[in-house]
């Protein structure tokens, strides 16, 4: 497993997966390992996936300074990663919460990205919030399944404020396009991989600043994909198509039939969608 020091000496961690040209994959959580990524499926056959974790979170180690884990200075991690791997100009993917770690750095380093990828965004760091009625008109299209009703109440109790421990696990099925066996493991699988005390700092006062980000982001010349799932709870596609507008040249695409982890519900057409985006000249 190769390794690499960041600028304050923190030792980080990556992983190589897959041939051909690297696109860096940045995960979510936030400040989750990257494992729940797998090999994003199957687009490993295409391209090689350079997949990190980030600082304090799976292999790589816990930073002297909590204060590390914001999102604005975990940047300097991704240049880092850059500059380590020899690239001038790297392309992009990042799913749900690192989305916002993406598109900062898009922001501050234009010319070092060649192709951006927000996969399910979460895009706190634009500015853009998912509103409780949109969650909820989402949730609806799952009426038919045989847990809705116990999680849709559930949901419910979140959106009023009035959530307990157990309403969080009964809208897990709600993350994916089809409740199984595959959807059941990845959701275990998750559990102790995400660093709490990480993820509190993640967005902390002074991490994001929408006005700027979005000023930035008008000028960034290369492509962009936002890629939506139908059944998404966490990035709804109606409120995350206003990711898309605020590039100059992005396409938007809701992935349908799937939820937050569009590669579990239907890798062929995840890899479809991606391995041809990542393949257009920038």
């Amino acid at each position: 497993m190769p390794t690499l020091p960041a600028y304050d000496g923190t030792e980080l961690a990556y992983h190589v997966v897959g041939d051909g040209p690297p696109v860096v994959c940045l995960p979510g959580g936030p400040m989750q390992a990257l494992a729940y990524l797998g090999d994003l499926g199957g687009l490993s056959a295409h391209r090689q996936l350079i997949l990190p974790d980030l600082r304090g979170t799976g292999e790589s180690a816990v930073p002297h300074s909590a204060d590390s884990y914001r999102c604005d200075r975990l940047v300097d991690d991704v240049e880092a990663l850059r500059e380590h791997l020899g690239l001038d100009r790297m392309d992009l993917l990042a799913h749900s919460a690192g989305t916002n770690l993406a598109v900062l750095y898009a922001a501050r380093h234009p010319e070092r990205v060649g192709r951006l990828a927000l996969i399910t965004p979460s895009a706190t760091g634009l500015g853009i919030a998912v509103p409780g009625e949109a969650r909820r008109e989402t949730a609806q299209l799952r009426s038919e399944e045989p847990w809705f009703p116990t999680a849709f109440a559930a949901l419910e109790a979140i959106t009023s404020g009035k959530a307990t421990d157990d309403s969080w696990q009964a809208i897990e099925p709600f993350f994916y396009g089809r409740w199984d066996d595959t959807a059941r493991a990845h959701q275990a699988a998750k559990d102790g991989q995400k660093n709490e005390e990480a993820a509190a700092v993640f967005g902390a006062e002074g991490a994001f600043d929408p006005d700027a980000t979005r000023a930035a982001l008008a000028r960034f010349g290369g492509p962009v994909l936002v890629l939506a799932g139908e059944f998404d709870l966490n990035s709804p596609p109606g409120p995350t198509v206003e990711c898309a507008t605020l590039f100059p040249d992005a396409a938007y695409v809701v992935q349908a039939g799937a939820g937050h982890f569009p590669w579990l519900d239907d890798p062929d057409r995840f890899v479809a969608t991606t391995a041809r985006f990542l393949g257009r000249q920038s």
